[in-house]
């Protein structure tokens, strides 16, 4: 992979490369774009198969922190991590050693938790920079984002089914959810107290066994989940799951969920919204968790203020909607716009944040 060109082609600041052979460490640092504020985003730690695929991955992954921060009205640019490891493979000298690459960044990197990683692991890079966010709640920090990324997702559900339906209500939909990890647990609790009824699948059987037992109906066979006669799919597992082979299956008007990258090409959103499907961009609606971490970095964390600036998720998706409707493009399209035209009227002359 030519790195330097692709850094190019989709506008990347910088990627730093960082080794511990003493502690098993490899991991990448990607900056993407810098012009709101300091980059943000998670650690992730994951098996890759080879070196460039990681690269890849954390390359992707800042853009979209860039995209994601923007358009939830974030001072902050777009950053991420990885580490090249498994999880028996990560340890506690692991992570510490990590923070003391972060702090080497200075400051224009700041790091959370994502797959792989937790509030624990935080604290464990806070004895080395304070450059980290996302820390366990007994040490004053917003914790677990899971919560507030299931809410704010529920929130841009709302506003599609106020587009499409006349009322920011769920109740009496039915709701075909793809994953039941933490992020859609909380969510699918949500849509339940608003008088929706969900229907799960999930490849992990305990995840199944677990939304049995909160007497949610489960669907065994992962492949049927497009072919429900429901009102809205919600992806919440892998990402690239609406495409050309998927979108014919669904039933539903609205397409919402908490899984990142859900489309897997940008003209997919296009295609949907031909069949009379409303998509509601994965990075816009499930912003609840970089608007919880963000709401902790340099301030004392409050989950109130938090949960009012992830409720505005509602008013986002909505404003996506009136572009959509006056201009004719896509809520992709439209939510590009949004996060781009941020950056762009902050950018007047200036040049990469230094702290």
């Amino acid at each position: 992979m030519e790195i330097t060109q692709y850094m190019e082609t989709h506008g990347h600041e910088q990627l730093c490369a960082f080794t511990n052979k003493g502690v098993g460490l490899k991991a990448f640092i990607a900056i993407h774009d810098t012009t709101l504020g300091p980059s943000l985003g998670g650690l992730r730690i994951w098996p890759y198969q080879d070196e460039d695929a990681a690269i890849l991955d954390v390359l992707r992954l800042s853009k979209a922190m860039t995209y994601k921060s923007s358009a939830a009205g974030l001072n902050f640019g777009g950053g991420k991590a990885v580490i090249v490891a498994s999880h028996e493979q990560k340890n506690k000298a692991m992570i510490q050693s990590f923070g003391k690459f972060v702090q080497a960044v200075a400051g224009r990197y700041i790091t959370t938790e994502d797959v792989g990683s937790t509030p624990s692991d935080m604290a464990f890079i806070a004895e080395s920079t304070s450059y980290v966010t996302g820390l366990p709640m007994d040490m004053g920090g917003s914790g677990d984002p899971s919560e507030m990324t299931g809410y704010g997702v529920f929130q841009g559900m709302r506003a599609c089914a106020e587009e499409v339906w006349g009322r920011p209500s769920l109740e009496g939909k039915t709701v075909a959810v793809q994953g039941f990890g933490k992020v859609a647990s909380y969510m699918v609790n949500h849509i339940l107290e608003d008088g929706g009824k969900v229907i799960v699948t999930d490849v992990n059987k305990s995840a199944l066994d677990r939304a049995k037992s909160q007497g949610i109906e489960v669907l065994e066979d992962t492949s049927k989940i497009y072919d429900l006669d429901c009102d809205i799919f919600s992806p919440c597992a892998l990402g690239g799951v609406i495409n050309r082979q998927t979108i014919p299956k669904i039933h539903a008007e609205i397409i919402a969920g908490c899984a990142n990258n859900q489309l897997l090409r940008e003209d997919d959103a296009i295609d949907a919204q031909k069949r009379g499907i409303l998509y509601a961009p994965d990075y816009i609606i499930n912003a609840g968790g970089v608007i919880n971490i963000s709401m902790e970095f340099g301030r004392k964390y409050s989950q109130e203020d938090a949960r009012i600036k992830t409720g505005a998720i509602y008013d986002t998706m909505k404003s996506i909607m009136q572009v959509v409707n006056r201009s004719g493009i896509s809520t992709a399209e439209a939510a590009d716009q949004l996060a781009e035209q941020r950056i762009e009227k902050a950018s007047n002359g200036r040049e990469i944040y230094l702290p």
